[in-house]
């Protein structure tokens, strides 16, 4: 069983945190997570601005920031299941930059609120991407995850 807990920060509560809880529940579940522990913050631009120039080094705000809890540890396989409790760690979204991304890619909030989540989670799951291009490995597979669970709905 996974354990999704959701707060905000610098933003009001959305409606829809009880959405936002399940559809993370569902992609770990769709990605074989079993025993996972994740915190997810929404926040705004000026904290997420905050943490990328604290923790990466870049003076801009940014859409998603992931923070494995536990660094080193070697990449967890997405097929394997995980039968003890795994702290994988914290995962921020900016809804002022998700708003922006909807619209320079022309795709709806739920859309984009549900691949930022995916991103953070494949994140906290040891993957990578040395560059956006959309042949990563990474990516490929999160926009294949995106697509099992078109059905799920946030906002």
């Amino acid at each position: 069983m996974n354990f999704v807990e959701v707060s905000v920060e610098g933003v009001e509560s959305p409606e829809w945190l009880d959405r936002l809880q399940h559809f993370c529940l569902e992609a770990l579940r769709r990605m074989g997570k079993t025993g996972w522990e994740v915190s997810l913050l929404l926040c705004d631009d000026k904290f997420i601005h905050d943490l990328n120039s604290r923790f990466r080094g870049i003076d801009a705000p940014t859409d998603v920031l992931s923070f494995p809890q536990s660094p080193g540890q070697d990449p967890i396989p997405l097929e394997e299941e995980e039968t003890t409790p795994f702290v994988a760690g914290d995962i921020v979204i900016s809804l002022d930059s998700l708003a922006q991304n909807a619209v320079d890619f022309g795709v709806d909030k739920d859309e984009e609120l549900k691949r930022l989540v995916l991103h953070g989670l494949l994140h906290l799951a040891g993957m990578d991407h040395p560059s956006n291009e959309p042949e990563e490995e990474m990516l490929i597979y999160q926009e294949r995850v995106l697509q099992d669970l078109a059905q799920e709905r946030i906002l």
